[in-house]
């Protein structure tokens, strides 16, 4: 086949890709490349290389061992201290939480040092499975001081957990910092949040600190990386 016959068919199977591609919602499965294949009567090679210019144009994505999908718009995540299901709901997505565990525990040597409390401290920890409109997006593990946040409940932790920081224990968050990584989620993150294990995610680290200066509260977040864009607002130093 001459390269310009070979050129026309990429451009025509692009061109079929990109009306499957709009009569699908974001985030379907776009049939197997072989089936696709069979169906147009191309070569998987000339399919493959259409495909790619459109993963390349962030309309498909290829998800580790599960096919290639439509994309979505991604949920624009900044760096800010504030509330998870706020922030969704100001974006018109239903925030959910399912709480995974929560209990008392003494500070690890590392939880100590970002809590600034003494190892072996009181502490209480819980995890949460965040979604939106339905749908898993991240895992979050939350540590704070226990003499803070005495008789904490699983009922606390249905909406914002910020509101019931300054609601119920007078605590109002003012200010923190951000540690952002890639990462690959461990068999049960992935599970929890309906991906592969072999799908990158971020893992961003928080420490959280009220009006009064204090540290109220150290995190730690797998966020799906499909689903979230990470932004930062820069200023001038």
């Amino acid at each position: 086949m001459s390269l310009g016959r070979s050129a026309d068919r990429t451009g025509e199977t692009h061109a079929r890709l990109l009306d499957l591609i709009h009569s699908l919602p974001p985030g379907a499965r776009i049939p197997s490349e072989r089936d696709l294949a069979e169906r147009w009567g191309v070569a998987r090679m000339t399919l493959r290389k259409a495909i790619d210019r459109l993963v390349l144009a962030s309309l498909l994505e290829r998800r580790h061992r599960r096919g290639t999908y439509t994309c979505r718009p991604r949920v624009r995540r900044g760096l800010t201290v504030s509330s998870f299901t706020e922030e969704m709901t100001r974006r018109g997505i239903r925030a959910g939480s399912k709480t995974l565990a929560l209990r008392r525990i003494r500070a690890t040597t590392e939880v100590a040092r970002r809590l600034r409390v003494p190892e072996g401290e009181s502490v209480i920890r819980f995890t949460r499975l965040r979604q939106g409109d339905g749908e898993p997006v991240a895992i979050e593990t939350n540590y704070v001081p226990a003499r803070l946040f005495p008789d904490l409940t699983e009922a606390d932790l249905d909406g914002s957990w910020y509101a019931v920081m300054a609601e119920k224990y007078g605590v109002d968050v003012s200010a923190g910092t951000a540690e952002v990584q890639p990462a690959l989620p461990d068999e049960r993150t992935a599970e929890l949040l309906g991906i592969t294990s072999g799908e990158p995610c971020f893992r961003i680290r928080t420490v959280v600190r009220d009006r009064r200066g204090r540290v109220v509260e150290y995190g730690e977040s797998v966020c799906r990386g499909d689903y979230y864009t990470i932004t930062v607002d820069l200023i001038p130093t």
